[in-house]
């Protein structure tokens, strides 16, 4: 089930809790000759996104309408007809806005039935790749609003995300969602609700996908794997509605990623080749490279050493295409090594350590910003152990564990538990030692 993000932002502009709109419910029921008897765990239940049955969301858009002194239809609560919002004629751009920015003000209140939400699978999960790749496209994004949106504004967006970029990079997703989401709401819910032309209006979302899609990152880093999956799905409809295919195959990419941890590997092999197939000339070797080898890693898990290894020389011959000053800003993370680390994982699940220890070398020999180098030197720890030398994998582990100091990220207390396990298992005298250095750094809370 979706959250209904919609239903929670007019209980807070109506000013009513869980339990007065359940009695307001219930008595407007009566004078329709129903007897209800809802309580306030029933709200909760809407609120993760059950659907009440029979008059109820009637009554509700009636209770609640009369509480902000405005007509309500059920889309404007999120209970319109089921699947309204996966029409075959795509997701409407102006109820797009409404759901995206109420999501962004749940997840600014920690809403728990929106950040505990788990990820969605099935149908629900590939239709909003299917509508970005399909017709019809927006024939008009233009829109009349308070907020004269201009450029200078669409300038602004483009700095915050390259600001919140560096800051995941340095600090984690942990430290960095808060500020995003809070600058979501702040300053780009407004210009998004705005007015601006239809080219305007095209850069506008341009820049708030990438800023969206930053801020899914954040949240995939925080363990919240359903929140960030919306996110995602949100950069994909703003990336339609800017005409952009290059920024849809990028918020694609991180769909593939997260589709990868969750052990979703034939998904994850289906969204790259979406991908790729539908951006076509508009992909650049940077992202090229990034989802050939991301396939290479879902291949390599489902036993598919042909198809991995094919896929591995598309990455390579694509890495050695990529040109930077002709990359735009959101490629920036496929930096020197990246396709070296990700193929030498494909590699060590495929069981080929010789060729695997010598891409994770490249990897780590290779600059990296800071999380990036944390990823790289625990890959190349596990492979060391694999191989069998065990000093070089303790000194290895130590150098992560310091760099990793300061920053807030589920997904690297991840790999340093995994490192650690690694370390334990291999019975060597010098890893105990350093299996206690991560156990300090773990101990350390987010």
């Amino acid at each position: 089930m979706e959250p209904n993000t919609l239903l929670d932002a007019v209980l807070d502009e109506a000013g009513i809790s869980h339990a007065g709109l359940a009695a307001h419910v219930n008595e407007a029921g009566r004078a329709r000759g129903l007897t209800l008897r809802y309580e306030h765990t029933a709200v909760a239940r809407w609120l993760k996104g059950q659907r009440p049955r029979g008059q109820v969301p009637d009554i509700i858009c009636e209770v609640l309408g009369e509480r902000v002194r405005r007509a309500l239809t059920l889309d404007d609560i999120g209970l319109g007809p089921p699947g309204s919002g996966h029409a075959p004629h795509g997701t409407p751009l102006a109820g797009f806005v409404d759901r995206a920015t109420a999501l962004w003000r749940s997840d600014e209140q920690q809403r728990p039935h929106v950040v505990g939400a788990p990820a969605v699978t099935g149908t629900p999960a590939v239709m909003p790749v299917w509508e970005w790749e399909n017709p019809p496209e927006d024939a008009d994004v233009s829109r009349r609003g308070q907020v004269r949106v201009g450029l200078p504004d669409i300038e602004m967006l483009r700095t915050a995300r390259a600001h919140y970029e560096q800051m995941y990079r340095k600090t984690g997703g942990v430290a960095t969602r808060s500020r995003i989401v809070g600058f979501l709401n702040a300053e780009t819910a407004p210009l998004l609700r705005g007015g601006y032309t239809d080219a305007t209006g095209r850069l506008l979302h341009r820049a708030v996908g990438g800023l969206v899609a930053v801020a899914g990152i954040c949240a995939y880093d925080s363990d919240a794997y359903g929140l960030a999956q919306r996110y995602f799905h949100q950069a994909l409809r703003l990336a339609k509605a800017s005409g952009d295919r290059g920024l849809g195959a990028y918020t694609i990419a991180l769909l593939v990623n997260q589709s990868l941890h969750m052990g979703e590997f034939r998904q994850a092999v289906a969204f790259a080749e979406t991908a790729l197939r539908a951006a076509g000339p508009h992909i650049t070797p940077a992202l090229s490279a990034d989802l050939y080898a991301m396939q290479a890693k879902a291949y390599a898990k489902l036993g598919d050493g042909r198809s991995a290894l094919a896929c591995i020389g598309r990455a390579e011959r694509e890495a050695e295409s990529i040109r930077r000053g002709q990359e735009p800003a959101e490629t920036g993370y496929v930096q020197p090594g990246l396709v070296n680390v990700q193929v030498a994982e494909a590699l060590l699940s495929l069981g080929d350590l010789g060729a695997a220890h010598e891409h994770a070398v490249a990897a780590v020999d290779s600059p990296a910003h800071d999380r990036g180098r944390v990823h790289r030197l625990a890959l190349f720890t596990q492979i060391e152990l694999c191989r069998g030398d065990a000093d070089q994998a303790v000194a290895t582990a130590v150098e992560m564990t310091e760099r990793v100091r300061g920053m807030e990220s589920r997904r690297l207390r991840d790999r340093l538990r995994a490192v650690r396990e690694d370390l334990v298992a291999s019975r060597c005298a010098a890893s105990a030692e350093a299996a206690e250095l991560i156990d300090r750094t773990l101990r350390v809370p987010l």
